[in-house]
């Protein structure tokens, strides 16, 4: 009997094993770091404040202020990217104004209308490689402005952006400050979506430094979700800048934790021996020779990405073939029979799969 139960567990474990696939779908299909798991399970007992007013939460805003520079920040802990740029949107503006985003941004393709169901539209520029255009984000107010019927329009009253884009490029420090300089001519805060923002900052095509990102905008949040955490975002108001009543603004969008030390034990970890920064520069150099890879292979690249999203041409035929054996994620026709198609890699990626993925190319 002790033989067929082993001999069974051989075969499950063979069978699991042939299940499981290589993935460069996304960046938060793992769960989350192994020291925040370890210090979750060691303080899991412990009874602690609700709703952040915790020791591990007051920590990681200390940690976070000191990484970015920013001494009288305010920080807020949130439970996911959407409900944190809703959040933000909302707390921002008045109720007839709008947020300016390109087209490709996330808040207006991929987040379900939410900036919209809070009563705010989102307003469209054109994008270039993901990005926002001073220029024309500039010749766009000018002309809004010059318009005699503007008040019957939604007024835009802030720009929201993402670092890196939602190609996986990103802005440089002059571009970004052109665009808060245009931001503050028109009394606009802008505010940078940060989901992916520590893939960013240690790509090797960056040159924001981090204590540089404060003076760079009006609110940016520190993204957990894909860099390392089970889930989480930290808002960061620069300058002590945030609305009135943000903490209850949270509340109100079903973005607040009541166990909110969990988000605050998890920042806390992040912000500790400079692990967010070394976990996402550790996915940016695996996505790098991932890159290596593909173009050795022979395939051209969609778009130049120094980040950990990765985007090649590939024919149709053949991705239909590789979704049999790797999970990534179709991006877009681009003719003549073929696709553009996105690998991403995260936190967690071990060379060896990249390496696997070789093989199987």
């Amino acid at each position: 009997m002790f033989i067929m139960r082993c001999d069974f567990k051989k075969v499950i474990f063979a069978s699991i094993k042939t299940i499981i696939m290589l993935s460069f779908e996304s960046d938060y299909t793992e769960g989350a770091h192994e020291r925040i798991l370890r210090r979750l399970a060691q303080t899991n007992l412990e009874q602690t404040p609700g709703y952040g007013n915790d020791k591990y939460s007051e920590s990681a805003k200390e940690k976070i202020r000191d990484a970015f520079g920013l001494p009288d920040a305010d920080v807020f802990f949130l439970v996911g990217g959407t409900q944190t740029n809703s959040t933000v949107i909302a707390s921002m503006l008045r109720d007839y104004e709008g947020v300016i985003a390109v087209g490709t941004g996330h808040i207006g393709v991929h987040e379900s209308g939410a900036v919209e169901y809070t009563g705010h539209k989102v307003l469209t520029l054109e994008h270039h490689d993901g990005k926002m255009s001073a220029v024309e984000l500039e010749d766009y107010l000018e002309a809004f402005y010059a318009d005699e019927t503007h008040e019957h329009m939604v007024i835009p009253g802030m720009v929201y952006i993402s670092f890196p884009t939602e190609f996986g490029t990103i802005y440089s420090k002059s571009e970004l400050k052109a665009l808060h300089e245009v931001c503050r001519r028109y009394s606009m805060p802008l505010f940078i979506d940060g989901a992916r923002l520590g893939y960013g900052l240690m790509s090797r095509a960056n040159d924001v430094d981090p204590h540089e990102l404060g003076d760079l905008c009006d609110v940016f949040y520190v993204g957990g979700t894909k860099v390392g955490a089970l889930f989480g975002e930290a808002v960061v108001f620069p300058h002590g800048n945030a609305p009135a009543h943000f903490f209850t603004t949270i509340k109100q969008h079903g973005a607040l934790m009541a166990k909110g030390r969990i988000l605050g034990l998890q920042f806390d970890t992040l912000f500790t021996d400079g692990l967010y920064f070394e976990i996402a520069r550790h996915a940016d150099d695996i996505a790098a020779l991932l890159e290596r890879i593909f173009i050795e292979k022979g395939y051209s690249k969609y778009i130049d990405s120094p980040t950990n999203q990765q985007f090649f041409v590939m024919d149709k035929a053949l991705a239909a073939k590789l979704h049999g054996k790797v999970r990534f994620e179709d991006w877009c026709p681009v003719g003549d029979g073929k696709i553009a198609v996105r690998f991403v890699t995260s936190w967690a990626t071990p060379e060896e799969n990249v390496l696997a993925l070789k093989d199987i190319l």
